[in-house]
């Protein structure tokens, strides 16, 4: 049973053809993120979307629909959209006008905000803080498994770093592949990062500028 939040009558938004998203009201204090009884929260689509269990919250304008879930101790705010298949767990924040969507998935301490987009088979974890349009990177129909490729800054001004399984910093990742794969897959993943760091510095030095 439901006892985190209720639907609010009547407050909806339509979406797309028969399909709708509705606010929701909170039954219960959640400290962390200072809601009250009786406070309004986002917009869901269903009870799937937001985990009765745990801190896990959706405010503001945001959100969520789909299969998409919400988990964890999260927090969507904002004008932030969560679709799809995407998860958002862990202490992961989606802010601002930020879309997570597709097979995305947000977790760890991450933080994705400003007008960022993580969608398709991204991964962004750990302290990775993905803000504005450039700094993440993906790259699909990658390495021996035709997977995608996901570089975004770190909180700690380098990069983070997750395919698949494995999640790290760029050298542990070259690491990883070194042990794993045939030099032309060595080769692809080198240049890409080379291109992701690239693209990621000089959107870093927009924002600073």
């Amino acid at each position: 049973m439901n006892t985190k939040y209720e639907f609010v009558p009547g407050d909806e938004i339509f979406i797309d053809l028969g399909r709708t998203v509705k606010r929701i009201r909170a039954l219960v204090a959640i400290a962390v993120f200072g809601v009250a009884p009786g406070d309004l929260g986002g917009y869901l689509e269903s009870v799937d979307c937001l985990s009765s269990d745990g801190n896990a919250w959706v405010s503001g304008n945001a959100w969520v629909s789909g299969n998409a879930w919400v988990y964890g101790n999260a927090h969507v705010s904002g004008n932030a959209h969560v679709s799809g298949n995407a998860w958002v767990s862990g202490n992961a924040q989606v802010s601002g006008n930020a879309w997570v969507y597709g097979d995305a998935q947000v977790s760890g301490n991450a933080r994705v905000s400003g007008n960022a987009r993580v969608y398709g088979d991204a991964q962004v974890s750990g302290n990775a803080r993905v803000s504005g349009d450039g700094l993440i990177f993906l790259a699909s129909k990658v390495g021996t498994e035709n997977g995608t490729l996901t570089v975004c800054a770190s909180a700690d001004g380098g990069f983070f770093v997750s395919r698949g399984c494995f999640e790290g910093t760029v050298d542990e990742f070259l690491e990883a592949s070194a042990l794993k794969h045939d030099s032309d897959t060595q080769l692809e993943y080198q240049m890409l990062i080379d291109v992701a760091v690239s693209r990621i510095n000089r959107a870093r030095e927009k924002l600073a500028a």
